[in-house]
């Protein structure tokens, strides 16, 4: 009979997590390894192989739980957005804010998806990809909705990747406590949307 998982055993993997993707965003994936995760985490290898069989499965952890919240971030603007009846230039706005709010806290897991998804094995990568490409989608729906006048079958994938170019690359240069804040460049991104597709 398997023994009982702790109380503490999944917060233990989110502190463990957060730990390893500091080690992957300062050594890289490749050169990280798990004595230096252990390390990080103040415990030994034996113990850090408790919770996980190699640093490849704790990238996909990772990448499961961000991507994961991720989707359910844009969920949640969909929801707040009807339930505030927000137009639906609002609503994308309002998008852009908590994506940006979100890789302010989440710029190590961030840097890990943008960089180490291709050290995934195939299955799990394309599990990956796939959620990737479902918040791309769920944006050009928000896009497509937010300025139905400049926003055509023919442009919409380049608009799209036009504001991810804006807002993905955060985590090498928009610093905490720096001249800009990650709100406030959330509003000027906004400006800047409204100013390039506004009718």
């Amino acid at each position: 009979m398997a023994r009982p998982k702790s109380p503490t055993h999944d917060l233990k993997r989110d502190e463990i997590l957060n730990l390893a993707a500091q080690c992957f965003a300062n050594r890289s994936f490749p050169a990280a390894s798990m004595n230096d995760i252990a390390a990080a985490c103040g415990t030994s290898k034996a113990r850090l192989y408790h919770y996980y069989e190699s640093k490849e499965a704790i990238l996909f952890d990772l990448l499961d739980r961000y991507t994961q919240r991720l989707l359910a971030l844009i969920g949640e603007a969909e929801a707040h957005a009807q339930r505030q009846n927000l137009s639906e230039r609002d609503a994308l706005h309002a998008l852009v804010r908590v994506f940006l709010a979100e890789y302010e806290t989440s710029a190590t897991r961030h840097v890990a998806l943008v960089s180490d998804t291709k050290f995934l094995g195939d299955v799990q990568r394309e599990l990956i990809l796939n959620r990737q490409r479902d918040v791309v989608a769920a944006f050009t729906r928000f896009i497509r909705r937010a300025y139905p006048d400049r926003v055509t079958p023919a442009n919409q994938t380049a608009l799209t990747m036009m504001l991810f170019g804006m807002i993905n690359w955060t985590f090498t240069w928009l610093r905490p406590g720096g001249p800009m804040s990650y709100a406030g460049f959330a509003e000027e991104v906004v400006a800047v949307l409204d100013r390039g597709l506004a009718g």
